[in-house]
């Protein structure tokens, strides 16, 4: 080929790894995103075990006055989790939509 046109050589590439070249910054995005939502639903796990472990040790003398007077343990797991249930539908309610929204615009 370069003795018909020696001003030009010919160079070929392989259509797999240009698109693995301008997609790569997608994959690590996504691999960065996959780890920082891991690590917040971990904290935020935290969260709601030190809240739930706060709340029942501020409710302990109702909690045992409950069971002294014979409340069944779902009903007393059914009174602390009613709070927890509340606020987790809210945010799944704000945060479903608006999640949808921006994968939708990503991708």
């Amino acid at each position: 080929m370069s003795k018909e046109n020696p001003g030009f050589s010919f160079e070929y590439r392989f259509a797999d790894e240009d698109f693995d070249k301008s997609f790569s910054n997608e994959t690590l995005i996504g691999k960065l995103a996959g780890l920082f939502a891991m690590l917040a639903i971990f904290i935020s796990c935290l969260g709601l075990f030190g809240l739930a472990a706060y709340t029942a040790g501020r409710r302990a003398k109702e909690i045992g006055i409950r069971k002294v007077l014979g409340a069944s343990v779902a009903g007393l797991m059914a009174l602390l989790a009613k709070e927890f249930l509340q606020l987790v539908t809210l945010s799944c309610i704000i945060a479903f939509p608006v999640a949808w929204w921006l994968m939708h615009n990503w991708l």
